[in-house]
């Protein structure tokens, strides 16, 4: 413990540098000396302070399945990652290192809503629109940082159990920006709640957080459905299957994952990958060899939605080694605790939108 204080106080100074270019670049926007473009169709950007593990892209997913009975909706993202350069169309038969791991997983289970990777959104945005001019809304994945557009909605997302105004900016803590950058924010979602979180802790919660008057504070949680086979999605995963599992993730905070596969099974193994992690033939091999070694009759390998679109590349390697992969998806819902619900602010402000 004392060694990692150490080496936060010796990063000290490069985090006041990273703080002070990010504050000079929030003051120059604030004053219009650097400019954010106002589109004719309403943006809904989706993003946090920190980097990565607050659950962007279940959010985004979740907003795709709220507006698109109603509305046309596209999806916009940076596509972190990814090998290619410029504005690219996703595409579901696309490779992972063309557009990044989220987009490409947006795109699979949404294959009629148009989505796109960009470094610059401001860029990308009117290309859509081009393309596609029915489109009602877009989804902005990850733009909370991206000052060059300017949002009809922006949500900015914080973990429950690791909150923004608990942290310090980058390298010695997880802040892309210092953790005033949230009055920019016209909603908070606080993401990865406890499933029985009650309102007195809510409460409590939201005094911590000390959102603006002009600023809505909303609660989600996970939730999990039925894992499936990544062989044969028919093929499901029965709710507490015991035996032994080995949980195989490249994302920012498998914790939750863990406990929730945990209960489920009756040995749990966690081979856990930095976010995004591109799998090698080496992270196989380590695979397998664990594998092997299970010791129960009853064996297999959960993975997450994301990481099963980056293990594409090995899927020969999976079934000639009999490597048993079920794929488990993963959604948000929302806590209820006044009769404003986060849908119907959603709703309410993309009515309100005018041109």
């Amino acid at each position: 413990m004392a060694r990692n204080w150490l080496i936060k106080l010796l990063v000290l100074p490069l985090a006041l540098l990273y703080g002070l270019g990010v504050g000079i670049n929030n003051l120059l926007h604030r004053f219009k000396l650097l400019k954010s473009i106002t589109f004719s169709l309403p943006v809904i950007s989706i993003g946090n302070l920190t980097v990565g593990g607050s659950g962007k892209s279940p959010h985004a997913e979740y907003l795709i399945k709220l507006l698109k009975p109603h509305i046309r909706v596209g999806v916009i993202s940076r596509g972190y990652g990814r090998k290619s350069k410029g504005f690219q169309w996703v595409k579901a038969r696309n490779k992972v290192n063309h557009t990044g791991d989220e987009p490409l997983q947006i795109k699979r289970k949404n294959p009629d809503v148009p989505v796109a990777v960009s470094e610059s959104r401001s860029f990308g945005i009117p290309k859509m629109v081009g393309q596609f001019p029915q489109l009602q809304t877009i989804i902005m994945d990850d733009g909370f940082q991206h000052r060059e557009v300017n949002p009809t909605l922006n949500l900015l997302l914080t973990e429950y159990s690791s909150p923004y105004f608990e942290d310090f900016l980058l390298p010695v803590g997880r802040l892309r920006e210092w953790p005033t950058g949230s009055r920019r924010a016209d909603a908070i979602i606080v993401s990865k709640c406890p499933t029985d979180l009650t309102s007195e802790q809510a409460a409590d919660f939201q005094k911590k957080l000390k959102p603006l008057p002009n600023q809505k504070v909303f609660f989600s949680y996970l939730t999990y459905g039925q894992a499936y086979y990544l062989f044969n999605p028919k093929q499901k995963l029965v709710e507490k299957p015991g035996g032994e599992a080995i949980l195989l993730t490249g994302i920012a905070n498998p914790d939750p994952l863990i406990d929730h596969m945990a209960e489920r099974v009756d040995k749990l193994h966690s081979l856990a990958f930095p976010d995004h992690h591109n799998f090698s033939t080496y992270d196989l091999a380590q695979l397998k060899k664990t594998y092997d070694q299970l010791e129960m009759k009853i064996r297999f390998v959960v993975t997450t939605e994301k990481d099963a679109v980056r293990l594409e590349p090995h899927v020969k390697f999976l079934a000639d080694n009999k490597i048993h992969v079920f794929i488990q998806p993963v959604e948000v819902a929302f806590n209820r605790f006044s009769e404003f619900s986060f849908d119907d602010y959603v709703k309410n402000k993309l009515l309100e939108f005018k041109s």
